[in-house]
This record gives C-alpha cells, structure tokens and sequence, in this order.
C-alpha cells in the first residue's frame, strides 16, 4: 500500500523512473574519480623527524623490513607532469658563488618490475642512499606506481676538493679534477661500497700508485684463513671475469692491498660488505678510471653530519655514525654537531650574523635521511625540500652510463644467501684457475 494517497498506477510510473535513473547514473564513470585522475597528485607527504630513522643495514645478507618511520614514499601514487631527470654525476661549482652543495632531491615512480636497488643504479645512487631516504617502503617489491624519493643533492665534505675524496659515513666518493683556468670546478660523484665494521676502510690520506685493467684478486693471508675457518676456501687468486669481486678496473692505493675497484655484485654498492676496499658500480669504476690519473690525491673522511651553503643559506645533511664509530654509542647533543659544523663555516656564520635553527639540525641528525635542509631559512623544513623536489620520468639521465635496463647479477632470493662475512663465494671456475698474472697484486677487495 502506497502512502499518502499515491495511486497504485502513478506509484509504479515513479518507482520505474528512478529504476531508469540509478541505472543510468550506476553507467557513467564517477565523476569524483574523472576529476582524480585529471588533476596531479598531492604534494609528498612530509616526513616525520620525530619517528625513530631506519637503519641501514650493513649484512647483505639481512634484507631490511620495512621501516616503521613515515615517509613520502609509503603511498602509491600516478606520475604527474613528469620531466627527463636532472644529472646526477657531474656538476659545475662556481668558486665565486662559495657553494658547497650540489644536485638536486628528485622524485620518481616505481614501474611494473622495479625494485629499488634498479631505482638506485639507475640514478647513481647506493643501497644505503635509496633506503635512507625512502622508509617504509620495501626495497624489492615497493609496488608498481609507489612514489620514490630520489636523494640526488648532496653536500661536498668538509675537505680541500682536491683528487679523490670519500666520505665513508656517506658510502659516497666525489672527484674533483684539477680546475681549467677561469672555469668552475668540476666535480664527479658515484656511491660506493665500503669495509665492514671489522674491516674497516682506512682513513687519511694517499695516492693512487698504479691502474690496472682487468685485475687478478690475490686474497691477503688473513682472509684465506678467515675463509678457510669458515669452510669456504678461496683459491690463491681468482683472475678477470664474473667471479672477480674487483670487477674490471682498480686503482691501487698507496696503502698496501687497499685499492678503488669495480665490482661483480653491484647489489651491494651502498653496503659494508667488503674487507676495506671501496668499489663501485661497474660502470661508475669505468668512468673514474680514465679520468683519474697516477698520483692523485685520494683522502678518506668519516663525517656522517655534513654543512655547506647554497644560494646563501646553509644546508645540513645527516647521515648517522657508522656502526662501529665511537659517536655511534654517543647521544648526539648540540656541542658534538658545532664541531662537525666546523671552524670556517661558525665564522662565516658570524660574518653574515645568521641563526642556526638547532631544533632542525637536532632532529635531521637524530632521523638521518640524507636529503639537504636549510638551517638557516625560517620556513624551511625536510618536509618542505620533498615538497619542492621536481617529479621526473623513471630513466637515466642524459649522459648516464647506465643504459637503466641491464639487470642486477643476483636477485632477492639470491641476495638473502650472500654470506655478511665473505668477500666472495668461490666457485669451480674460480677455483681452478691458479695460475699467476703479471698484473695481479694482494688486496682486501
């Protein structure tokens, strides 16, 4: 029975016309979802400073979780209005504009079979780099469309840019090539692998003493008896091909068996899997090698809380102690990070009479995700330099070495075996091949 005094014929009239309407509106495409995919995606959401930092994980072996820290990257999103990449290994600093930052943060998409250790190469940076700056987010099936922070600026350390300098707390090695008359000073950055904490890389300063194409890796006594303990002898030598961990170039420092090599795991760039040695990707040592000449300079650092100016603020990066490193086990106050500031920049401090806003110095090193903030500038925030960070395509940059499509030499089920204490896994190949090259030396690879 139809309610106020409907007749029964004009009550069936209605209920066929609304029939009619839902079918018709249940047939079109939501128009809240037309307007979505129309307009660009929000801003990245800012990362919290407050949450405890992921840690970055020095056992290749142990592959992080997911990270508990909030960050830009945890929500899949589409691309927007998408650009080709900015370099991402060679920059130009002017000396007259007092700049010690250089590159820029970038912000990409994950496509349908990407990890992020292809992200990473891709863009020259290191295991290390691309899981600070992106917590939360699984490093090997991140998800297709999922919003990657790309962490391409950094700041130069705190050292006199002449030849080669490392920054082991970085995983980063920067080149700067003797400067032309009058033009800038060119500088070639690349991520790099580095010794575990019980074989450290060494710090100081030295040379390069020789090059060598295709080296012969002659394990020292100390790791043949490391492996031999262990039930995985390592022949005497193990010659050039894919068994090679110092991949197809070396330079030889002048500390006895330490050298700057390639690799066969490119994996582990941005990792400390290596007996003190510090390798790059393969195609990275490539480049390095023809421009580096004998006798460079190379001076190692440790400096995991890095400060230089840009365009007259002055920026912080953090990358946290290494494990292992004494300031590790310290609580990191105000007075232990005017010392990293350094002498030369409280000065200039003092001569431009600018503030540091320690509340954001404090919670950039106590949250290291290594993506450069401006100290000095009121409004700036880690949040705000995401924010600002250009959307670009999922490619290598112009110039790259990286074609962006050659895979990995191992993937994730055969990373989780890689052994955290061993430089290499011999294998039959390897094994039988004794005989002594004319080229090879003993180093830690």
């Amino acid at each position: 029975m139809i309610s106020n005094g409907c007749h029964p014929r004009v009550a069936g009239k209605l209920l066929f016309t609304i029939c009619l309407i839902v079918c018709s509106l249940l047939s079109r495409p939501p128009a809240a979802q037309a307007d979505v995919a129309a307009s660009p995606p929000a801003s990245p959401t800012p990362v919290r400073t407050s949450d405890p930092p992921a840690q970055v994980r020095s056992r290749p072996d142990a592959v992080p979780s997911a990270a508990k820290a909030v960050s830009p990257a945890i929500e899949a999103s589409s691309p927007s209005a998408e650009v080709p990449p900015a370099q991402t290994y060679r920059f130009a600093v002017d000396p007259k504009l007092n700049d010690d930052v250089v590159g820029e943060v970038q912000i990409t998409h994950t496509g349908q079979e990407d990890a992020l250790t292809d992200i990473a190469r891709r863009f020259s940076v290191g295991y290390n780099e691309i899981h600070r700056a992106n917590p939360g987010v699984d490093m090997w099936v991140p998800g297709t469309g999922r919003q990657v922070v790309v962490p391409t600026q950094f700041v130069l350390p705190d050292a006199p840019h002449v030849g080669i300098v490392v920054n082991v707390a970085e995983m980063r090695l920067y080149y700067f090539p003797p400067r032309r008359r009058g033009g800038p000073q060119i500088v070639y950055t690349y991520p790099i692998g580095i010794g575990r904490m019980h074989w450290k890389t060494p710090l100081g300063v030295t040379t390069v003493v020789r090059k060598v194409k295709n080296p012969v890796w002659r394990p020292p006594a100390d790791i043949l008896k490391e492996h031999r303990e262990e039930g995985d002898p390592l022949p005497a030598e193990i010659r050039p091909g894919p068994d090679d961990p110092m991949g197809t170039r070396a330079l030889y420092l002048g500390w006895p068996e330490y050298a700057i090599h390639g690799t066969n795991k490119p994996v582990a760039v941005g990792m400390r899997v290596s007996h003190g040695c510090m390798h790059l990707f393969p195609e990275d040592i490539l480049q390095l090698y023809n421009m580096v000449p004998v006798g460079t300079q190379v001076r190692v650092v440790n400096q995991p809380y890095v400060f230089g100016w840009h365009r007259g603020e002055l920026y912080m990066n953090s990358f946290g102690p290494l494990e292992g490193d004494p300031r590790a086990q310290q609580k990191v106050t105000r007075k232990l990070l005017e010392q990293a500031i350094g002498p030369r920049i409280q000065r200039e401090l003092r001569e431009r009479h600018e503030q540091v806003r320690w509340d954001v110095v404090m919670k950039l090193a106590g949250d290291p995700q290594g993506v450069p903030v401006a100290i000095t500038d009121p409004s700036a925030s880690l949040g705000q330099a995401l924010a600002n960070a250009r959307q670009v395509l999922n490619q290598p940059p112009n110039g790259a070495a990286w074609d962006g499509r050659t895979k990995l030499p191992m993937d994730n089920k055969a990373f989780r075996r890689t052994p955290s204490r061993r430089g290499v896994t011999a294998s039959p190949r390897a094994t039988s091949l004794r005989q002594r090259g004319s080229l090879s030396a003993k180093s830690r690879i």
